[in-house]
C-alpha cells in the first residue's frame, strides 16, 4: 500500500508539473504583474516586432536601438578632453570609437542595401569614413577636438538611413545568404546582428576607459 501511495503521489506531482509548464494551471501572477513598470510594444526594453517593419526585421531593429541607447547613456556627459583621452599611445579614444560605430554601420548599409562588394565604395565615401573605420594611428591623429554632439549626430544620421532601408525590406531579405562572405555562408541577419554586437563590444571598451579618466 505504501508503494502504491508513493507511486500515485509521484504521478500527481508529474501531472501537475506538466500542466504548469504548459500553462494549463493558473497561478496568481496578477499581483506580480501590477508591480511591474508600464510597458508598451515600442518600449526600449521590449525586444520584438515594430510597427512598419516585418517581424524579424523589427525585432533586430529593437535590439539595435536598445544597444544604441546604452552607448549614448555611457558617453552623453563626456567633455571633449574625456572623449579624446587615450590610455596609451596605441589605444583608441572614446570619440574615435563612436565615429567608428557610425562608419561600420555606414559600410554595412552600402554592402547590404546597395549591393556593393565590400570596399568598392566611392572615393568620397572612403575619404569620409575610412579613417574612423580603421581607427589606429590616423584615427588618433585626426579624430580629436569634437563635442559629444558631433559623434551622436553622426550616429543618428546613419541610423536613420538604416531604419528607412529596413522598412523597405522584409524578413525574406534578412534571411538571404551571401555564399562568398569571408566568414563563410552568412545571411543579412547575421551581418546586421554583427553591427549590433560590435557596438556592444566597443561600449564595453568605452566604459573601461571612462572608469579610468583622469580626475
Amino acid at each position: 500500500m505504501k508503494d502504491h501511495s508513493e507511486n500515485n503521489n509521484r504521478r500527481n506531482f508529474l501531472k501537475t508539473s506538466t500542466l504548469l509548464t504548459c500553462g494549463l494551471v493558473s497561478i496568481p501572477l496578477i499581483g506580480i504583474a501590477n508591480n511591474l513598470p508600464g510597458q508598451t510594444e515600442d518600449g526600449l526594453y521590449i525586444i520584438g516586432p515594430r510597427d512598419g517593419y516585418d517581424p524579424q526585421v523589427g525585432t533586430l531593429l529593437s535590439t539595435m536601438n536598445m544597444m544604441r541607447a546604452w552607448v549614448i547613456d555611457s558617453v552623453k556627459d563626456l567633455t571633449v578632453e574625456q572623449l579624446d583621452f587615450q590610455i596609451d599611445e596605441k589605444s583608441n579614444s572614446i570619440g574615435a570609437m563612436l565615429l567608428h560605430l557610425a562608419a561600420t554601420e555606414k559600410y554595412y548599409q552600402l554592402h547590404t542595401f546597395d549591393g556593393l562588394e565590400w570596399g568598392t565604395w566611392s572615393e568620397d565615401i572612403k575619404a569620409e569614413w575610412d579613417v574612423p573605420s580603421g581607427m589606429g594611428k590616423l584615427g588618433r591623429e585626426q579624430i580629436v577636438g569634437n563635442e559629444v554632439e558631433f559623434y551622436l549626430n553622426k550616429l543618428e544620421e546613419v541610423r536613420e538611413v538604416t531604419k528607412k532601408e529596413f522598412a523597405k525590406r522584409g524578413d525574406k531579405w534578412l534571411m538571404e545568404i551571401d555564399q562568398d562572405w569571408p566568414w563563410g555562408p552568412t545571411n543579412n541577419y547575421c551581418k546586421w546582428f554583427h553591427v549590433c554586437e560590435h557596438e556592444s563590444n566597443h561600449r564595453g571598451q568605452m566604459k573601461f576607459i571612462a572608469q579610468r579618466l583622469p580626475a
